[in-house]
């Protein structure tokens, strides 16, 4: 099993303390995305760790790290790209969105360049569905409108970026 350091194990218990003694489970979205932050995903190992820390089953934090798309369950790019597919979306060209980023940058949906420069991810409801094609940037910044102009000017904006 990994073996969590002592700086993220004191994290780890910043978090915790927040919440009852018996409810220190509560604690398990903080904890994930303290691993997320430190290493870029959270692996199967990671949530085996977090699981042993918190007291609770393996598979509890797994369900957590599955349901929610901010938590990377691989390495991603530096530029995270979340494209919203979800139906309203879809009504209001989100595939095609997806589709005009993927064939862009030469991936598929969930891939990332070769460069490591960006990851492509379809998106369940980002909550803007009538701003749609709608993208979330990093886990951050929503980006509403998306044509294929806009699309293209955000692509060459976030490659201009110094690393």
């Amino acid at each position: 099993m990994m073996q969590l350091s002592q700086a993220t194990k004191r994290r780890f218990d910043r978090e915790v303390a927040k919440y009852p003694p018996d409810q220190k489970v509560s604690a398990v979205m903080a904890c994930l995305a303290i691993v997320q932050q430190e290493q870029g995903h959270v692996s199967t190992e990671a949530e085996d760790a977090i699981a042993a820390h918190l007291g609770m089953p393996a598979i509890a934090v797994h369900e957590v790290t599955t349901f929610y798309n901010m938590y990377n369950q691989q390495p991603v790019g530096r530029f995270k790209l979340n494209v919203c597919t979800n139906l309203p979306c879809q009504l209001r060209d989100g595939e095609q969105a997806l589709q005009h980023v993927c064939k862009r940058l030469g991936v598929e949906p969930y891939g990332s360049t070769a460069d490591g420069l960006f990851t492509v991810q379809p998106s369940e409801c980002l909550g803007a569905c009538a701003d749609a094609p709608v993208m979330l940037v990093n886990d951050r910044q929503m980006l509403s409108f998306m044509t294929n102009q806009r699309l293209d000017e955000l692509l060459d904006f976030l490659k201009a970026q110094p690393q």
